[in-house]
């Protein structure tokens, strides 16, 4: 007889703290507060939601980025983005561009609108030190292109990397392996999800409320609080009489150095210095 494979728990919760970023856009800060520096390899997780045009006008205006990866997942609105390689396009809901920075790039994201809602979110997934140095590079996917299944009764999943029931998302990573889930359940609606061995897991809910684990384990995840998942290679969910939406990102982790100051992400101080030396000089 096969054993059941453990289940997974909440090992820690986090609550988003209020920040902003760019020319003043207020975001929710998850990954990357006090709370939670890192969750390696994962940088950072911002969530930005507002109806209010002040809050987001003023964009993401021209930006370094080295060494890692950004992970931008439109829910509401249209974001244009640019950069210093030509590259252009416009991200609408239901969108995901994940972007290689690589050796090194200057790009802008900017609202292409003046009114209504603004919802996403972007994380930052950290490179390899093999990596680091390599070409910038775009993996943009349009709402039709991100596929999505029906696993259970009243629970949609969209599969933005990873794979679930056999189907597998756009997005390759082969360093961290991700897998990257947007999640629906109706009221009352449960799942048990597969996890990937050895990755580092978090779930976030961004509407309603859910309860993951199982038996004694089972804890309420209340909205905009973030899990760290841990002890098991599946995890149950089962939303409240609300219904739910939550994200569940899992990588694989790297356990490098990281020497990290603002949009650079390197491995030892002399290349974060010399990330610097060669924006300033424009080697970007």
């Amino acid at each position: 007889m096969n054993a059941i494979a453990p289940a997974a728990r909440i090992t820690r919760t986090v609550h988003g703290m209020p920040a902003s970023d760019g020319a003043g856009v207020k975001l929710t800060r998850v990954i990357g507060s006090p709370q939670l520096p890192d969750l390696d390899p994962f940088l950072l997780l911002d969530e930005f939601g507002t109806d209010r045009p002040e809050d987001y006008l003023a964009g993401f205006p021209d930006h370094p980025h080295r060494g890692f990866e950004t992970v931008t997942y439109m829910l509401d609105g249209r974001m244009r983005h640019k950069d210093n390689h030509g590259n252009e396009g416009v991200l609408v809901p239901g969108s995901v561009q994940w972007m290689t920075a690589g050796r090194g790039l200057v790009h802008s994201e900017m609202p292409e609108q003046e009114a209504g809602r603004m919802r996403g979110f972007q994380l930052w997934v950290n490179l390899p030190a093999r990596d680091k140095m390599t070409a910038p590079r775009y993996q943009e996917f349009a709402p039709d292109c991100i596929p999505q299944v029906t696993p259970a009764p009243g629970v949609s999943v969209k599969v933005i990397a990873g794979q679930v029931e056999g189907v597998t998302g756009p997005i390759v990573q082969p360093a961290t392996a991700p897998l990257y889930l947007d999640i629906a359940l109706e009221p009352g609606a449960s799942w048990e999800c597969a996890l990937p061995d050895g990755h580092n897991v978090f779930a976030y809910a961004y509407e309603g409320g859910v309860v993951l684990g199982e038996g004694d384990d089972a804890r309420p995840l209340p909205v905009q609080a973030l899990a760290v998942l841990g002890g098991g290679s599946r995890l149950s969910l089962r939303a409240d009489e609300t219904g739910a939406r939550l994200i569940l990102v899992a990588g694989r982790p790297l356990r490098e150095p990281v020497a990290r100051h603002g949009p650079f992400v390197m491995n030892t101080r002399e290349e974060l210095m010399q990330a610097f030396v060669d924006f300033r000089e424009g080697r970007f």
